[in-house]
Formats: structure tokens, sequence, C-alpha cells
């Protein structure tokens, strides 16, 4: 079953992750790519790239036909799915077998099987895997599953058969509440995975998430990786990761692992393939779901393991057997991973989206940095907002934690919000550094973390802004009378979060600038500066900052807090007599819903001009004045970019 040419049927760091080691081993890679894509990494790094579409991934990532014609086109003779997307789709795979084309993953019937939690955990039953006590019967009638929950007891979750990632799910504390939730988790499933079948289980209070790494070959071989902890979830998306678990002894490892293999055989599964977890206090383990697929944390258990999955998973669907026996395989040291979003965990982690203006990934002993981003490149709205996935290996655990916060501090992304003082506070929480985190660690542990409330540019981070909008306008000739051995004030005003705030600049000397914010002084002196980093010394300490300018901000990055001020010194005149913005402005990019008013209508501040969807969200844009429509720039339905100019008005000024 030999193949020559893959296309990897993905995009972001995946889609790199997998054509690197493709390639290493002397295949030819074709990436797909839609032309919100196509400054994306993965579109260059590959031998070939096909255009399949705009940008929704109805249209494109998740659409089998343009995917298998990208590939005949190019002459492709197998696809590699990554993870998400198709990953999972068992007709993908089936319609991949039919045009002759390898898949790299399971048989499209394992693929069916464990996709449905329903089925999934009948076959484990009968595999003699231990599962949740729960209702997963074909009688799916709301009187049925009444029943069944009270039979069950409280509390239990509602679960939608199909799908993952928390969708159609609900814990359910009393049986009150059983009927309603029901209601909404079938309708939940119905909308994400076109199916309202659900099941019922008995909920195990503060888990942890433990996954187990199998492996399966076409010979009928089967073994397992060592485990994986992931029981740090927002929502029921993992946000770190590890391996190994700091609660997993020995003999648990073992059980899990038996358990783990013996599911792989139920479906006859061949390839890469995870089995997760949930495990009580007492260390008892219940079979949660199998993914058919590679996962978004395999780096942790490549970096103990000291092996290729990607490798792995190519070499057994070109027919070799498994490389190792289970007793070969061992784990060396520990590592830990983070995943890196374009979010804003100060608002609700809303996802974010706009220009990536400054990029460079952390280096060093026992780092790796597996990114889908560079320079230059638009973080649209169509896709999911993990940008990138930081991972650091230690001989033991707190090493690599340390290592990990190093990291994650390190690493620079300017232009839109992200989760890196989030991450690096996650890592830092002493339930987290004495391995004691369960499923329950966000909401219970970290839910009033710095990181989760509105930031407050510091003294020093406002100073460093005066700073090097003075020395922009310096370098761009707009300083009016500005030289560099006089003592010259300016004064500048930022918008920062809801209100301004002003800073007084008066450089003393070459390099010596007073810094005035309130009645807060400080004295900032220049020792470098280039493009995008500034080296200072403050109150006798000498820090680096990053920082970029767009327009008419400045995105500064210091001491693991990321701020962005919107130099608003022009309508400060206007501003102090509180007057608001006469434009309204997309807040990211999306599609306009509804235009609310027309050209001529007077408008009052507060009053909804436009609907703006968004990340699967609809943004209300108001108006901050009084004032008259003078101009609409827009029509529903059109799409628009982040800043984009949306309503021009004409402010009543008293």
């Amino acid at each position: 079953m030999s193949f020559e040419k893959i296309l990897v049927a993905n995009r972001g760091e995946i889609a790199v992750r997998v054509m690197g080691t493709a390639q290493s081993m002397g295949y030819r890679t074709v990436a797909v790519y839609t032309q919100a894509d196509a400054l994306a990494p993965h579109v260059s790094f590959a031998d070939e790239a096909v255009l399949i579409g705009e940008g929704p991934v109805a249209d494109s990532y998740l659409d089998i036909e343009r995917i298998l014609n990208a590939a005949k086109k190019v002459g492709a003779d197998a696809v590699h799915p990554g993870y998400g997307f198709l990953s999972e789709n068992s007709d993908f795979a089936e319609q991949c077998e039919q045009a002759g084309i390898t898949f790299i993953g399971p048989s499209a019937q394992a693929i069916y099987l464990m996709g449905s939690k329903r089925q999934s955990k009948i076959a484990m039953q009968h595999a003699g895997v231990p599962c949740i006590p729960g209702y997963e019967g074909e009688d799916q009638s709301q009187a049925c599953l009444l029943a069944e929950g009270e039979r069950i007891g409280f509390p239990l979750m509602v679960k939608a058969s199909a799908g993952g990632g928390g969708r159609g799910m609900r814990l359910v504390t009393e049986f009150g509440q059983l009927a309603e939730s029901l209601d909404t988790a079938r309708s939940e499933a119905e909308t994400a995975f076109g199916s309202g079948e659900l099941i019922l289980e008995k909920a195990v209070i503060n888990p942890r998430h433990i996954e187990i790494q199998v492996f399966a070959d076409q010979q009928g071989n089967v073994i397992h990786l060592g485990e994986r902890d992931c029981s740090i979830q927002r929502r029921h998306q993992k946000v770190v990761e590890e391996a190994p678990s700091p609660f997993v002894d020995q003999a648990l490892r073992e059980k899990m692992g038996a358990a783990a293999v013996a599911a792989a055989k139920a479906c006859q599964y061949c390839g890469a393939g995870t089995v997760e977890f949930l495990v009580d206090e007492n260390k008892q383990f219940y079979f949660l779901e199998m993914n058919t697929r590679l996962q978004v944390e395999h780096p942790v258990t490549e970096m103990v393991t000291g092996l290729d999955l990607v490798e792995w998973q190519l070499r057994v669907a070109a027919g070799e057997p498994l490389a190792l026996q289970q007793e070969e395989v061992s784990l060396n040291g520990h590592a830990i991973e983070v995943r890196l979003y374009a979010e804003d965990p100060r608002n609700q982690f809303l996802p974010q989206t706009g220009e990536v203006l400054c990029w460079q990934p952390a280096g060093g002993d026992g780092i790796r940095v597996d990114g889908g981003i560079q320079q230059g490149q638009t973080i649209s709205a169509f896709y999911d907002p993990m940008v990138a996935k930081v991972v650091a290996w230690g001989a033991d655990r707190e090493q690599a934690r340390r290592r990990l916060v190093r990291a994650v501090e390190d690493t620079v992304l300017l232009g839109v919000n992200h989760n890196k003082a989030f991450l690096a506070n996650v890592l830092r929480h002493e339930r987290f550094v004495s391995g004691e985190a369960t499923t329950a660690f966000i909401e219970r542990d970290f839910s009033e973390d710095a990181s989760l409330q509105p930031l407050h540019a510091s003294v020093e981070m406002l100073g460093l802004a005066g700073v090097l909008t003075c020395c922009q306008a310096h370098q761009n000739g707009r300083s009016q009378g500005w030289a560099s051995g006089a003592t010259l004030a300016t004064r500048i005003l930022y918008q920062h979060g809801e209100g301004t705030v002003g800073v007084q600049v008066v450089q003393r000397g070459q390099q010596q600038f007073h810094i005035t914010v309130g009645e807060e002084q400080r004295l900032i002196q220049v020792l470098q500066l280039d493009s995008h980093q500034l080296v200072y010394l403050m109150d006798s300490v000498r820090k680096t900052a990053h920082y970029t300018h767009s327009a008419d901000q400045i995105h500064i990055s210091l001491d693991n807090q990321d701020v962005s001020l919107r130099n608003v010194t022009q309508q400060a005149a206007s501003a102090l007599k509180g007057a608001g913005s006469d434009t309204i402005v997309a807040s990211m990019d999306g599609a306009i819903v509804q235009v609310a008013v027309e050209e001529g209508q007077a408008v009052s501040r507060g009053q909804t001009l436009v609907v703006l969807e968004a990340m699967k969200m609809e943004h209300q844009l108001k108006a901050d004045a009084d004032g008259v429509v003078e101009k609409i720039l827009v029509a529903p339905s059109q799409q628009v970019k982040g800043r984009q100019l949306l309503v021009q008005l004409c402010l009543d000024n008293g």
C-alpha cells in the first residue's frame, strides 16, 4: 500500500507539523487553502497548494468533494486529515478509499463506531472496558429519558451521542432540571452534529481527565504509549496537557493502558488513536470516548517517548508493522503543553481577529513551539482561534513547568489579543504546581485570577507608550521642532479600555525621557531601539519591551502583559468636551447582519446602529454621541474587516 504524495486536508500548525515529518521521510506534500488563508505558513511550506474556497469552512475545509478534487488535480495518492475538520468523518474516509486514495487513519467503520457515544459505549461494555453507569439505549423518547434519569440518580450528565467539545452537554443536579436540559442538549446537538441522539451518565464530580495514546498496525498489533493528563479545561476545552500524569501511578497506568488497548482491539483499530477516561479521587476510571485521530496534545507524548507519532502514522498507513512492542516503550522525563489562542480572557474569552504585527515564538532548551501563523498574516473569523502550541520538556515535572512558564512569557504576539497571561498564571497556580488540579480547577480555583479581570496599564507601560510615540514621530519627521539635544514637552492622550489617559513626555538629552502620568513620574533612558524591541533603563533596572505600531495604535508587551493603546491626541479637544466618536467601525472581521438606521436619521448616544456577526456571535455597534447619520458605507450580508468604517455621523456638539 505505497504512496508518494500526501495531501494534508487541514490548515494551521497541524498542517505544517504533518508536512514536516512527511517531507523528512521523502514524501511530496500538498496543502489546501482558502483565500482567507493565502498567507498562512502551511501554504508556502507545502510542495504544492490548491485553492479550495473563499473562507467559510463548510465550503472549503469541510467540503469532501473539493478536497478529493484537489487530490486528483495534483495526483496526491494519500490524505492526512490532521485533527478537527474531516478527521473523524467516516464518509470522508470511505470516499478516499473508493477514490483509491490512502486515508492516513483508521477505517471508516472504526470512525463511525467510535464517533457515536452511544454505540461506542455499548461496544466498550462488551469489551470489558469500565464505563460510567447510565443509559445509552435506542429509545430516545422524552418519557424514557426522564425515567432513566430518575433511575440513574443525580447529579448526572446529559450528552450528545455525536460530536464533542462540550456541545450538547448538560450537568443536571436535580430531577426538576432534567426535561429542560434534555430539550436544550438535543437542540444543540442537532444544530452542531445533525443528530439529536442523547445518552445519560452518572456525573463523576471533580474527576481527572486522563487519556491513553494507542497505536495499532494492519497486522493486528496494538500498544499504548502511556497517558496524558488533560484535566485543566475551560468549558470542556483543554487548556493544559501533560505527560505523564502526576496523579497516575504505575499500577493505574498498566490498568488504563490495558483497557485502552482492549478498546482499540474491539473496533479493529488501525493507526493513532486516543482513549479518554474520567478518573475519580479513588483512582476508579471510566471510559469517556475514543478520538480516532491524532490529538492536539500529541507533542507531550512525543517528548517523553522520543517518538514521532506522525512518522508512525505514515508507516502504519503504508502497511509497516509497529516499530516497538509494549515492553519496549519507556517514558523519559516530563512534558507540558499549553494552547496559545487569539482570544480575550478578560472579555469572556471572546475570539479575536486582526493582523499579526509581530510574531516571535520562544526558544531554549526543551522548548517546542508548533505554530500556524506568521508575521503579516491576518487571523480571520472563519477558523478556530488557536494559533500555536507551546511545549516544554524537563527531566522532572517542575523543570518542565518552569521552562514552560518562561517560554510562554517570552513568546511575542502583537496585533491581536491572546491568552498568554492566562496560561502563565495557570502554570504558576499552587494547585497546578502541586499536581492537584482536576476538571473543576478553572471554575473553582481560578475564576478570580487577575488574568481574567480588566487590565489597567501601569505607569511604566504608559510611559513606554509615550516614549515610543515620540520616537516614531521624530523618525517620521512629525515632531514639530523635535531636536535630539533639545528639551521638548509633548502631551499625548491615549484611549485605554473605556476611558482615556494623558501622558506627558519631556525629552532631556538624546535618550532621556521624563514621564508624567497623573501624579506619578518616571525617568526612562532608552538604551536600544529597533523595529520591535525597546531596551531601556528605569529605576536602575535594565528591561526589554516588545512593541509595534499600526495606524494610530501602539501595542506593547512587557512583563507578560500586553496592552494596545490608541493615540487620540488629535481628538483631545472634543474628548474634553465629552463628545464621542463620529465614526462607527467594525470591532473585528465579520458580516453585517443589520443596518438599523438610515442616512439623515437623528440618533442618540447608546443607540444601536449596526449589528455585526463575528465568531458565531452578534455584536451591537452603538453610537457614543448624539448626532445625525451622514453616510452609511455597508449593507446587510456584506463581509467587513476589523476597524473598517461602517457609518459616518455628524455629531451634535450643542
